[in-house]
């Protein structure tokens, strides 16, 4: 059994809590939503107390999670998200009022999650134990409850059905789009991975879908929600109001779901709990309340402009459509400059899938490796980029010195930069530009993420 590291009795800090969550990793993902479970019977059910909505998708979860718990907070109620994964700190996944919990809160958390898990673990099978994903998702919920929230808006991890987010009991379920990702645990087709996803559903609930959901997708949710007397609600390909500093047509399609799911949790009066409410759902209060997330909503690492000599954008995209996303929306973002590439990808990601588009805009590639033991070797990214006739490549393992080196090229030549391929390149290089030790956050990083705590649902 696995205990929390440190003295016993000793006060929970910031770098105990994260070196318990490190401990933890040698685990990796176990699926099952029977430990959850019993966590929250542990910690007292904390998820019964607030009101849920539960946004699962392929793409695109994260932005619009932070933004439905943004639009609720402007109404008037408190709010909470809980998003996965982290880009720099373990503290970024649970935000109550938008902002990221205090050291002192998130060890806590950490600490309570920590000792029901050490509980839980004696009534499971000596090869079975709480993952690191579970002691997080459980912590968020209890620290939600702790903080009296009266709603949390919850990302899945991986899929649906047996993703330990999945224990909350949701009035609104959120479906942002579906693509070709974890087939080897939901599935080869569309349709296959929508089921999984789509499982979460609550009976007599309200499912919104985003816009331009693929067939497939379109197809099964409609039969769930028959099923489970659900109804369903179309999101709007554009939102009411225009984004100031969320950049990309697929940020204003995820801000259009926003806006649509907001509205369906303040219209359904079965689940209103305290003040903030309104009674009934004030339509022109919640227009207001679109109109000032729209001005100040972020979503960091997301078409983000990272620098502006040269033009240097962040992006996550680490899957094809969202490569397309982003491509589709980069013209907005850099003028029409060469470009450099800054490229590193996940080894059960589809490389070439993504590879293929970015070489077809860039003048020259760095190819790099996240910081995580699953990384693409950045030889194999420049085997496939041969194959595609492209040679104007370099292969540098430091994110920072590729970073670097692209961006000495664009200035050279009048350029811009990109940066994508996962999640962990991108939070890696956010890292660097705070502490401005690109080199030693890497070993920092790499040391933490040596293995992802969802295995093939890191990005």
């Amino acid at each position: 059994m696995t205990r929390p590291p440190g003295r016993a009795g000793a006060p929970w800090t910031l770098a105990r809590a994260e070196a318990h969550l490190r401990s933890l990793e040698l685990f990796g993902m176990r699926f099952g939503l029977d430990r959850m479970r019993r966590m929250m019977t542990a910690l007292g059910s904390p998820e019964r107390r607030y009101e849920s909505i539960h946004v699962i998708g392929t793409n695109g979860k994260s932005s619009t999670t932070r933004m439905i718990a943004a639009i609720l907070a402007r109404y008037g109620l408190r709010t909470a998200s809980y998003t996965s994964p982290h880009l720099v700190s373990y503290r970024e996944r649970l935000q109550v009022g938008e902002r990221d919990l205090q050291a002192r809160e998130f060890a806590g958390a950490i600490a309570v999650s920590a000792h029901a898990a050490e509980r839980v673990n004696r009534t499971l099978g000596e090869d079975d134990h709480v993952t690191q994903f579970e002691l997080l998702t459980a912590a968020a919920f209890a620290e939600m409850a702790r903080q009296e929230v009266q709603v949390g808006v919850v990302e899945a991890g991986l899929g649906g059905r047996y993703d330990a987010t999945s224990v909350i009991d949701s009035r609104v379920t959120v479906l942002t789009n579906v693509a070709l990702e974890h087939t080897r645990w939901l599935g080869p087709t569309l349709r296959d991975i929508a089921e999984e996803k789509l499982a979460v559903v609550r009976p007599n609930t309200t499912v919104v879908l985003g816009a331009g959901l693929a067939a497939p997708a379109l197809s099964v949710a409609t039969r769930v929600a028959r099923e489970r007397g659900a109804r369903i609600v179309h999101a709007a390909a554009e939102p009411p109001a225009e984004l100031r500093l969320a950049r990309g047509s697929f940020q204003r399609r995820n801000f259009a779901l926003a806006c649509a799911a907001s509205e369906q949790l303040l219209r359904d009066e079965r689940g209103r709990r305290g003040p903030g409410w309104g009674e009934p759902f004030d339509a022109q209060r919640h227009r207001v309340a679109v109109r000032e997330t729209a001005l100040t909503v972020a979503v960091p690492g997301r078409l983000q402009l990272l620098a502006e000599d040269p033009p240097t954008v962040i992006d996550a995209a680490h899957n094809p459509d969202a490569v397309a996303a982003l491509l589709e929306s980069l013209p907005a973002v850099i003028p029409d400059r060469p470009l450099a590439l800054v490229l590193g990808v996940l080894e059960d990601k589809d490389a070439a899938g993504m590879l293929g588009p970015l070489l077809g805009v860039c003048e020259r590639a760095w190819f790099t490796a996240p910081p995580s033991s699953r990384a693409l070797s950045p030889a194999a990214l420049q085997s496939l980029a041969r194959q595609r006739g492209f040679e104007r490549v370099a292969c540098t393992p430091r994110p920072a010195q590729a970073l670097a080196g692209a961006q000495r090229w664009a200035r050279e030549h009048h350029g811009a930069v990109l940066a994508t391929g996962s999640v962990y390149l991108v939070g890696e290089l956010l890292a660097g530009l705070h502490t401005g030790l690109h080199a030693g956050a890497s070993t920092r990083r790499a040391e933490a993420r040596a293995a992802d705590p969802r295995g093939s649902a890191g990005r």
